[in-house]
């Protein structure tokens, strides 16, 4: 599990970005990758997997 910090999330479009903590590489997540609901600035656990454009981060829960 990696952990980070939500920099942005738009509820009405249902996607985001999170800012892993230790590589500080950003990760797009999609609310179908959530399993608690986020918001900016929320600290996070998650996992990647490998989408369209790249890694997106999946398993999204609050810490």
């Amino acid at each position: 599990m990696n952990k980070g910090k939500v920099k942005f999330f738009n509820d009405a479009k249902g996607f985001g970005f999170i800012k892993d903590d230790e590589s500080n590489q950003e990760y797009f997540v999609h609310v179908t990758g959530l399993i608690d609901e986020i918001r900016e600035n929320d600290d996070v656990t998650f996992e990647l997997k490998e989408g369209k454009r790249g890694l997106n981060a999946v398993n999204v829960k609050r810490i």
